[in-house]
């Protein structure tokens, strides 16, 4: 499922989700520039969990390096398509500290559930699966306009819970079968970032004051 865009009106700019856009793009190609420097710079900037203790600053700089196209243009259509109403909602400046706390969340529990890995985690994918998380709490009621696929390609509108939760469950799951396989020296998904960067959203969004209150759909006298 690649989600497009909401049924909820975006009443404002979001300078934060486009700065973001371009920030993790030029960044990205900051990478492809470096050849065979990549992997130390991956190692230098990204999570290593049995080594973190070290380099805590990367719980902050992981969240901004991607590990390929579809890693890139993955993230930040999700980002795009959620993104937009919290930050409307929230405002900017919020939003940003919210978006930053998501991410930081989402690089601990990686790294509590994987505490003695030496491979290096990239990417923003924690910090938005705590946009997904506010977005389920702030617009339960939403629909989320998405492209399917299996054998066909096709367009459809459904239910914004319906979406963040089946997407919730894959990533739990697929966590827990990970935990298995899990042998300190090959790469994969960081699922449990997904996950804690998912229930991080849906709580942080609770403390977080809104600066533009929700249009009411009725008009009073």
């Amino acid at each position: 499922m690649i989600p497009l865009r909401s049924s909820e009106r975006v009443r404002n700019s979001t300078p934060v989700i486009i700065f973001l856009i371009a920030a993790n793009a030029l960044i990205f190609f900051y990478q492809l520039s470096l050849g065979r420097l990549l992997p130390t710079f991956v190692a230098r900037w990204g999570i290593v969990p049995d080594l973190v203790s070290q380099n805590l600053w990367s719980l902050l700089t992981s969240m901004f390096l991607h590990g390929g196209w579809l890693h890139l243009l993955g993230n930040m259509i999700f980002l795009w398509a959620f993104g937009r109403n919290i930050e409307d909602r929230l405002g900017s400046r919020n939003f940003f500290c919210f978006y930053i706390l998501c991410g930081l969340a989402a690089a601990v529990i990686h790294v509590a559930v994987n505490p003695y890995s030496r491979i290096p985690t990239i990417g923003a994918s924690g910090a938005i699966a705590g946009v997904m998380g506010a977005f389920l709490i702030k617009f339960p009621r939403a629909d989320i306009d998405a492209l399917f696929w299996l054998i066909f390609v096709w367009r459809m509108s459904i239910p914004a819970p319906y979406f963040l939760i089946y997407w919730f469950a894959l990533q739990f799951f697929n966590g827990l079968g990970s935990i298995s396989e899990i042998d300190y020296t090959g790469g994969g998904v960081a699922w449990f970032a997904h996950v804690g960067g998912f229930l991080a959203g849906m709580g942080l969004i609770r403390l977080f004051k809104e600066s533009r209150p929700p249009v009411r759909a009725w008009y009073e006298d």
